[in-house]
């Protein structure tokens, strides 16, 4: 997979990979759980994740955002787990999920061999 974006640390041309704490946080949850929800606001620009109060809810959006632009993670608005209770998340129109991407994966399971810390 190419990367015109190398100075960012994406990872995508096989250089370093960078990830925030809460990058990295958020991605061993996904190893828990492989689907999680999302909500916005109608312009879809700041993705809101409330089910862990432990980061404030600016850094789990720049962290989703970070996580979707290196591939990591899949974020749809359209796919709303079927079952969840969005009901902590009313003030957001949109209710949607996030899941880990094949990359994702990938990566994750080489944290876990390599046993990388926060």
């Amino acid at each position: 997979m190419g990367c015109e974006h190398c100075g960012s640390g994406c990872g995508g041309c096989g250089q370093e990979l960078l990830l925030t704490e809460a990058e990295l946080a958020l991605l061993r949850r996904f190893g828990e759980i492989p689907f999680l929800p999302a909500a916005a606001e109608l312009d879809m620009k700041t993705p809101v994740y409330l089910e862990d109060r432990e980061r404030p809810r600016e850094e789990y959006a720049a962290a989703i955002l970070g996580l979707a632009g290196k591939g990591l993670i899949r974020l749809d608005y359209g796919v709303p787990l079927e079952g969840f209770d969005y009901a902590s998340y009313q003030d957001c129109p949109l209710h949607g999920s996030m899941a880990l991407t094949g990359r994702g994966q990938d990566v994750l399971e080489q944290i876990e061999i390599l046993g990388i810390g926060e």
